[in-house]
């Protein structure tokens, strides 16, 4: 059985579109299906998720996800954002969910 959620946790499951986010299984359902994600790429998927339609820096991005000591690097989000689209998106060379904002971040669709 799994431990319960340590202090600063959240359970339960939300829905963000067409997507279904199980934060006790760390799981993620596009219309229907499970999509296997890394912890990471969970972590980033869910903060975006819950700040639907709002461009996210790429700064706020990485302090969220990988802390403060990432804040300057990019890189690791683009990286991320890739492996996100190509499990995500129908058509990750032009995605749908996760879009790009030039020269500030991205935004969750």
């Amino acid at each position: 059985h799994q431990a319960p959620p340590a202090a600063g946790e959240e359970t339960g499951s939300f829905e963000a579109g067409d997507f279904r986010i199980d934060l006790d299984s760390r799981r993620v359902h596009i219309t229907g299906r499970e999509v296997r994600l890394t912890p990471k790429e969970f972590d980033l998927f869910v903060y975006m998720a819950r700040h639907p339609s709002r461009v996210l820096s790429h700064a706020a991005l990485l302090e969220a996800v990988w802390g403060q000591a990432f804040q300057e690097q990019p890189e690791y989000l683009r990286v991320f954002m890739g492996q996100l689209r190509k499990k995500l998106e129908p058509d990750p060379s032009n995605p749908r969910y996760l879009v790009t904002e030039p020269w500030v971040g991205y935004r969750f669709n």
